[in-house]
């Protein structure tokens, strides 16, 4: 029997907290975006459209590497209080690799660590 791997990503477009949901205790792994608010401020000075391009870059990468680790489970639960967390299922749902993977968003707002494990931990355990 194939055993069901479980993650919850909480994102915002600076970091994603990636949470499995098997590990017990949740251990925590953070990945960041690299467009900082100091190249953001560097960019603006050099010009608006720099700035948005740069941006935009940063933030395809930041999601290739979130894709890259939703690649690796069955069953993908994206929050967070901003709209990251569509803009990464929007950006995925047409790929085909992705077809087997259930991915569901979910809004939350701003929470500590524990908070977010106790977040996927009820979701999971609903499904069970």
């Amino acid at each position: 029997m194939k055993i069901n791997k479980k993650v919850g990503i909480w994102m915002d477009h600076s970091s994603a907290n990636i949470m499995e949901f098997n590990v017990n205790p949740i251990e925590t792994r953070t990945v960041n975006s690299s467009f900082t608010h100091q190249q953001k401020e560097a960019s603006l000075n050099k010009g608006e459209h720099l700035m948005h391009n740069k941006e935009q870059h940063e933030q395809g990468e930041y999601y290739k590497k979130l894709s890259d680790i939703i690649l690796t489970y069955d069953n993908v639960l994206l929050f967070g209080p901003t709209d990251a967390k569509v803009e990464l299922h929007n950006t995925i749902k047409g790929n085909h690799l992705f077809d087997k993977v259930k991915i569901e968003t979910k809004q939350a707002d701003k929470m500590t660590e524990n908070q977010q494990h106790a977040f996927v931990n009820n979701y999971f355990e609903k499904e069970l």
